[in-house]
């Protein structure tokens, strides 16, 4: 029997998510929704022929009721996890929660604890977990292909037009309306290096700064916005170039959607003009800093080093993994290891199999459904990966790790527990 969904948040990944179900019906259905925003409840109604009976305008409406689906996946802004998470706990759900759990330590540890005491299976969509090269690459390690484990090189190439729609002009630009950008976006990468190390993390150090999108580097003769700008087309942050190129190679799904859920040339026009994703780069309210690094201590003295920076072009993660018996690097896809016995050099390609339109994350989106339905369905916790207790401590790196940056000091991880 197919387990049935309620979906919370019905933006971008409310519906990635969903969509799940509408290529898999024998596996789920999406029963409900509770979106704010009329276009987007509407849409997601329609895509799954939800009844009017169980469309609602708020988590709280749906919360309401303690039977509509088996489970919620609950995919509403950052800063707005907590209260619908602790609902549908109470109300025996399974849950499935947008990352980050929440934008304080506080809410995660809350979180957690309602998570554990409910007894419901609870997930968190740290989809890098669970894409066919972070299987394999894990499997490569625990193997001992490389020996024992010493140290981690990770980086996360932002890109720099992801940088400016998603951090810049859009809703993870500001620290207070969403979160500060280690927990926004890289507590994938805190979550995925303990994985990988399969280790708790001890201690961390970090720097990094908000270096080039601000207002002092703003060019002569700009405008407050791209449209209107003299000098956007020397610009290669332009919101012109960024998005109305997508629009005419007919590239009109993410990010073109969020500028403009009904993408036409016209509409996308007014809101490039109107909108806050035409805003110019230098002209914006963002805060949150468009590099960082940070050093890890793992136990066993294992360390890492993660980098973070949105001055790339648009890339997959790359990491090496230094071993005792020899050296992996990897890109998402492909996984070279490097043999010190043997001087010999294979390389593994693990492309996703994930459908078209769930291949997002190396097919992290695809796999982390397919866990979370099957564990639902099983009553099994132990089916998804990414359960309360190892989530809450890839979080409290980040915070550890913004906390070092702020305070200039290596911070332990038990300092946030206590």
């Amino acid at each position: 029997m197919a387990v049935t969904i309620a979906i919370a948040g019905a933006g971008d990944r409310g519906e990635t998510y969903g969509s799940y179900a509408l290529q898999h019906p024998d596996r789920a259905k999406v029963v409900a929704v509770a979106e704010p925003r009329e276009f987007h409840r509407k849409h997601l109604a329609k895509l799954h022929s939800i009844p009017e009976d169980r469309i609602f305008e708020s988590f709280e409406e749906m919360a309401v009721y303690p039977a509509l689906a088996d489970s919620v996946i609950i995919a509403t802004p950052d800063n707005m996890h907590t209260a619908p998470a602790l609902a549908f706990l109470s109300r025996g759900y399974a849950i499935l929660l947008e990352k980050p759990m929440a934008p304080t330590a506080h809410e995660c540890i809350q979180i957690k604890k309602a998570a554990l005491d409910s007894g419901s299976i609870f997930a968190v969509c740290h989809v890098l977990r669970y894409t066919p090269y972070t299987v394999k690459l894990k499997e490569m390690i625990a193997s001992g292909t490389v020996g024992e484990v010493v140290s981690v090189q990770h980086l996360e190439p932002v890109g720099y037009w992801h940088q400016a729609h998603s951090f810049v002009r859009g809703n993870w630009r500001n620290t207070l309306e969403s979160s500060f950008m280690l927990l926004a976006k890289s507590c994938h990468d805190m979550d995925w290096l303990r994985f990988i190390v399969n280790k708790p993390c001890r201690q961390v150090s970090s720097f990094g700064s908000l270096k080039y999108f601000k207002p002092d580097r703003k060019p002569a003769g700009s405008s407050d916005r791209c449209i209107t700008c003299r000098v956007e087309s020397s610009c290669p942050y332009s919101a012109v170039k960024i998005y109305f190129g997508l629009f005419k190679q007919g590239r009109t799904g993410w990010p073109v959607s969020v500028v403009c859920p009904e993408p036409a040339e016209e509409k996308l026009r007014t809101a490039l003009e109107n909108g806050p994703y035409g805003r110019c780069v230098f002209a914006c309210d963002n805060d949150v800093v468009d590099n960082q690094v940070m050093n890890l201590l793992f136990d066993d003295e294992i360390t890492a080093t993660f980098t973070m920076t949105a001055f790339t072009k648009a890339a997959s993660r790359k990491t090496r993994v230094f071993g005792t018996r020899g050296e992996i690097e990897g890109d998402g896809r492909y996984i070279k290891l490097y043999d010190f016995l043997t001087d010999t050099e294979r390389v593994t390609d693990t492309a996703p199999a994930a459908p078209s339109g769930m291949a997002g994350h190396g097919g992290g989106d695809y796999g982390m459904m397919e866990a979370f339905t099957e564990a639902v369905a099983a009553g099994d916790q132990s089916l998804v990966s990414s359960g309360p207790e190892v989530s809450l401590e890839s979080h409290l790196m980040a915070f550890a790790g913004e906390l070092s940056r702020l305070e200039n000091r290596v911070v332990s991880l038990q300092e946030l527990q206590m």
